[in-house]
């Protein structure tokens, strides 16, 4: 269904249609932001698969003691 959607033609388009919206010095800027984005959103993966899951039974043996 999506064979050859990305082919070097298309990409080149697809960059000057966006370089006619947003123009060329709003579009480096887009660029490092949806980088950033993407930066963050693996860590945020990374941070999150190397914690163990929480149980509620040990939850509630904290909040116990706390008491």
């Amino acid at each position: 269904m999506f064979e050859g959607l990305f082919q070097p033609m298309h990409l080149l388009v697809i960059f000057f249609i966006a370089l006619l919206v947003f123009g060329p010095k709003k579009l480096p800027e887009l660029g490092k932001g949806l980088g950033e984005g993407i930066r963050a959103l693996k860590e945020g993966m990374k941070d999150s698969s190397a914690e163990p899951p929480k149980s509620a039974d040990t939850e509630v043996q904290s909040n116990r003691t706390k008491s």
